[in-house]
């Protein structure tokens, strides 16, 4: 399991033991006794040029001891308080009884007040710092503790979700700061050294190596950020926190850990300095982080192609859902098309597709062609802004709808169907423009769940309108010798793409549903 957020959140006495052990002195940074008061302007690497190779100076890796004294005074532990929503009362029912009872919600109409804390570090001597945004994300107070023990509060600057990257700034000046590497691109082996604030404890140290390169978290981030895989022990506390090269350069902002525990297993992820730089830069001189956005949730062509019937090798993204109004509806495109190429180059999947639409100019024209059944479309989108991550989860988040009453239909490869009628457009409440063959009964296959109401617009590359259309391409993934064929279904949640077993004597399966989740 990916964790995230893991900086620490909650007022539960246990996770704060170590910040009030901070503030009590049991716990001591390095340089609580006065030695780092004096330290001040930019932390030169210790070794070799900046963009020089990475390889190990005099003694590496026999002591980390003095890459961490001369980095340490950079890296800060940031507090912040927050108010978490109030939540809505839970109904339960009593069985037997015919009424729900409404149970007591116990908070106050503002919420609760909750405290958290990440890590950060100084990327410039006038009190800029650089942290994640799932760190300071709706916070009320932001407090910052500096590796002399002095605390001082902090307003943010700027912060972009989509990259998880924020800033804030402290008053004041003289601070000691480190910088981003640029140059040396550090290969997978390099050593590399993690610091920051796990579990509260302040001035902590871990080292490790750079285990991969350009790791796809399967998120929302991983649509603009290639991440570095470490080895070296980040937990909870350690967002924010930079990774450092045996030089002292920053080549990373620690970010997630893939965790079955919550604690590390030894597999963190790291925002890689080039990208880091990029946003903060923009942050730190007032920027908005605006990206180009077609109003699209798109999928990876590779799982369906096959099952599609389409050729060896091709590339592209699926379109499983045009947002209403948006760009892309306005300029033609429609779910089910396969975007193969962008401004006249081809497109590889849907992370390609996002990144090249995200860097357009709000307002550009994307030409953008697609395959449509087994023809070639050209269409020509206007770019809108990007909304927030926020915004775009907010319109994806699935509701809590009981499930319809079934209707009478006709079996299909695991599914209960039934063609469209104005009496079941009606009873299932499915809107004027959504046309094709209605699920009528609700069927577990595999990971998949069909229930009444789901609509089925396309199998293989053709639109259904009646059930022969599914028996057809039910037919011609048969004569070709295809084990699956693909359907691409309507839900009140918004469309997904899906792939079934062609029907056989034995009730066929459907393999998997396979999110789309790209925006």
């Amino acid at each position: 399991m990916l964790k995230r957020k893991e900086f620490i959140i909650g007022a539960a006495a246990g996770l704060l033991v170590a910040v009030v052990a901070t503030a009590g002195g049991l716990i001591r940074w390095p340089g609580m006794d006065g030695s780092l008061l004096s330290v001040s302007g930019p932390i030169t690497p210790s070794a070799g040029a900046p963009g020089a190779a990475f390889g190990p100076p005099p003694g590496a890796p026999v002591s980390f001891a003095d890459i961490f004294t001369q980095v340490a005074p950079a890296v800060v532990q940031i507090d912040v308080r927050t108010r978490v929503p109030r939540r809505e009362a839970e109904t339960f029912q009593i069985p037997g009884l015919p009424f729900e009872f409404e149970g007591p919600d116990g908070e106050t109409p503002e919420g609760e007040t909750t405290l958290g804390a990440g890590s950060g570090f100084f990327i410039s001597e006038d009190g800029y710092i650089v942290t994640n945004n799932h760190v300071i994300a709706n916070a009320e107070e932001i407090t910052v503790r500096l590796a002399d023990n002095r605390e001082l509060p902090a307003r943010l600057v700027g912060r972009d979700e989509s990259t998880d990257l924020a800033v804030i700034k402290v008053d004041g000046g003289r601070f000691p700061y480190v910088s981003f590497e640029e140059s040396a691109e550090p290969r997978v082996g390099d050593w590399v050294i993690a610091v920051g604030n796990p579990f509260g404890l302040g001035g902590t140290a871990t080292a490790g190596i750079v285990s991969a390169k350009s790791r796809d978290l399967q998120d929302v981030s991983s649509n603009y950020v290639d991440y570095i895989q470490i080895d070296a022990a980040i937990n909870r506390g350690n967002s924010g926190g930079p990774t450092f090269d045996i030089y002292g350069r920053v080549i990373g902002v620690n970010t997630a850990i893939f965790s079955p525990t919550g604690g590390s297993i030894g597999i963190g992820f790291a925002i890689p300095a080039n990208t880091a730089k990029t946003i903060t830069d923009r942050l730190m001189r007032g920027e908005q982080i605006e990206r180009g956005y077609l109003g699209v949730t798109i999928a990876d062509l590779d799982p369906f192609r096959e099952a599609m019937g389409l050729e060896d090798g091709m590339a592209g993204a699926l379109i499983n859902d045009v947002t209403a109004g948006g760009p892309a509806a306005r300029g033609g495109l429609r779910p089910g098309d396969i975007v193969i190429e962008l401004n006249d180059a081809p497109v590889s999947g849907a992370t390609d597709l996002t990144r090249r639409v995200g860097a357009a100019e709000v307002g550009d024209t994307i030409e953008v062609v697609v395959l449509r059944g087994e023809r070639r479309l050209v269409a020509r989108v206007r770019a809108a802004k990007r909304p927030s991550q926020s915004e775009l989860e907010a319109l994806q988040t699935p509701g809590r709808r009981p499930v319809p009453e079934a209707s009478p239909g006709q079996s299909l490869a695991g599914v209960t169907l039934a063609p469209m009628t104005p009496e079941l457009r009606a009873k299932y409440d499915i809107p004027a423009s959504v046309n094709g063959v209605v699920v009528v009964a609700e069927a577990q296959l595999g990971p998949t769940r069909f229930v009444p109401g789901v609509v089925i617009l396309q199998a293989g590359l053709n639109p259904v309108r009646s059930i022969a259309d599914i028996q057809a391409e039910i037919a011609r993934a048969r004569a070709a010798g295809r084990e699956q064929f693909f359907v691409l279904a309507w839900s009140a949640d918004g469309n997904g793409a899906v792939l079934l077993d062609v029907p056989s004597p034995t009730t066929a399966q459907p393999r998997a549903r396979v999110p789309a989740t790209k925006q």
